[in-house]
């Protein structure tokens, strides 16, 4: 523990799960509630923050206030609509977003039970709110090894699968996180279940091109190397 849980007069912890989505941070949230038997609160951060002035910390009393009366575990999501970095106050909304971050960095440091917070982009936050917490944990994109171990497990052993599939390729090629590897095994599933045959290379190729364009990345015929042909029907 941190010398800034020493100095506050809460007895909690205020914790920062960084990475990108889809990475597990909600769910080692999920994970360190269950562990302690606590109820999860999910609280998007984005959704509280109010354009009116005293509304954003009225709308968080009650999150505080909620979550104090039934013990439950905070999760904060998007960090850093709140506690992003600015630059030098040069005008009433800068002041304003100043008191927010102000009043919630206070209010987590008085609360007694565990705050997480999430942000996919770590480097956007004010190095002097990460400074005053307890713990800051980073969830790395997976690596080539973790991704095909994410494919396997993801589609499990039930779902028969075809002679074509190739996962050592979809784990090489495609750098996806956890999330958007089990979302492509969901829609692949669904693909071969529709066929009623085993799961084969060009269903999971349509899963990842679907998951590109929700994610917002381009991805190129081309990438899909010997299975371009199954990638040119998608």
């Amino acid at each position: 523990m941190g010398d800034a849980a020493r100095r506050r007069p809460g007895r909690g912890v205020i914790a920062l799960f960084a990475g990108e989505s889809g990475t597990g941070k909600t769910m080692s949230a999920e994970v360190v509630a269950a562990d302690l038997g606590m109820d999860l609160y999910v609280v998007d951060l984005s959704t509280v923050v109010d354009k009116y002035i005293g509304e954003t910390e009225k709308n968080l009393e009650r999150v505080f206030t909620e979550a104090s009366a039934v013990n439950a575990v905070l999760l904060f999501d998007e960090a850093d609509a709140i506690f992003g970095k600015r630059s030098e106050v040069k005008d009433a909304h800068d002041r304003h977003a100043n008191i927010e971050s102000a009043y919630l960095l206070q209010r987590m440091e008085s609360f007694d039970g565990i705050a997480v917070l999430t942000t996919n982009l770590r480097a956007n936050l004010d190095e002097a709110f990460t400074r005053r917490l307890d713990v800051v944990a980073d969830f790395p994109m997976p690596d080539a090894g973790r991704r095909l171990a994410l494919w396997d497990r993801c589609l499990g052993d039930r779902l028969p699968r075809s002679d074509d599939l190739d996962l050592a390729f979809c784990a090489d090629r495609f750098e996806l996180a956890g999330g958007s590897i089990r979302a492509c095994a969901v829609t692949a599933a669904y693909l071969a279940a529709e066929s009623g045959k085993p799961l084969t290379m060009a269903q999971v190729v349509t899963a990842i091109a679907q998951e590109y364009r929700k994610l917002g990345r381009l991805l190129l015929e081309s990438e899909f190397g010997p299975y371009t042909a199954e990638a040119a029907g998608v």
